[in-house]
């Protein structure tokens, strides 16, 4: 499960690849029983209007540790593949379910993610995030959009749009005919490797289907990231098993 030179090169162009099952049926159902039974999910989740008010819900953390979620986060066909993929050394940064519940999960607003991450003090956007499909991804509930190529256009400023943090919409207004849109509908196991620079969102789900999404994020080792006046550099990502389901 190592990505090509093809997809290396794909990467660079679009700003993102996608992988189809990346992960089993199996490895997808542990994870959701996770997120509707477990300590982790439900003891860091909050909620972000979108800008007509409906609710995006978002749990999050920042530690690896020994359950699933940190398994998944450093096996060698995620943290690997960002590894070619960013072209050097890699290091956790966090881990995140995204919880857009049927009928009523609010969208996420245009946005980068360095966009986010650049106000945390990272000095360059050498990072990763990789989106892993935890239900059918579609049009209907509300999938991710990406504009491809974006990544390319640098940091754009961004602000409050509703309770969320996204880009300039003028600035959006102005750039979004010149990429192609691309809506990744996924099936349950498929990952998107992701540029921080590669503008994405996606539309509220008011269909009668969750959509479930784990994210993991990386930082290049070379990144330092600006804590005061102190530049701190994050470690090595551990290399874990691919086969964490029977650990």
């Amino acid at each position: 499960m190592i990505v090509t030179h093809k997809e290396v090169e794909q990467y660079n162009r679009d700003g993102f690849v996608m992988v189809k099952d990346l992960f089993t049926k199996n490895e997808v159902n542990r994870l959701i029983q996770e997120i509707e039974g477990g300590d982790r999910v439900a003891g860091t989740t909050y909620s972000a209007d979108d800008s007509s008010g409906r609710k995006a819900k978002l749990a999050i953390w920042f530690e690896l540790g020994s359950d699933v979620w940190s398994s998944v986060s450093i096996c060698p066909r995620i943290i690997n593949n960002v590894r070619i993929l960013m072209g050097e050394d890699a290091a956790f940064f966090h881990g995140k379910v995204m919880l857009k519940e049927a009928k009523s999960g609010g969208a996420w607003e245009w946005h980068q993610d360095y966009g986010y991450w650049y106000d945390q003090g990272f000095i360059y956007p050498n990072m990763m995030s990789v989106f892993i499909a935890l239900d059918p991804a579609t049009r209907e509930n509300g999938c991710l959009q990406v504009l491809r190529g974006s990544h390319k256009l640098g940091r754009l400023e961004h602000g409050k749009v509703g309770a969320q943090t996204g880009a300039d919409p003028r600035r959006i207004h102005q750039v979004q005919d010149m990429f192609e849109l691309m809506h990744c509908e996924m099936e349950p196991g498929t990952a998107l490797f992701f540029h921080s620079n590669l503008l994405h969102a996606s539309a509220p789900n008011m269909s009668e289907h969750h959509r479930r999404t784990f994210i993991t994020c990386y930082n290049a080792t070379s990144n330092p990231v600006l804590q005061g006046e102190t530049l701190k550099y994050f470690g090595t990502c551990p290399v874990g098993s691919d086969d964490w389901l029977a650990n």
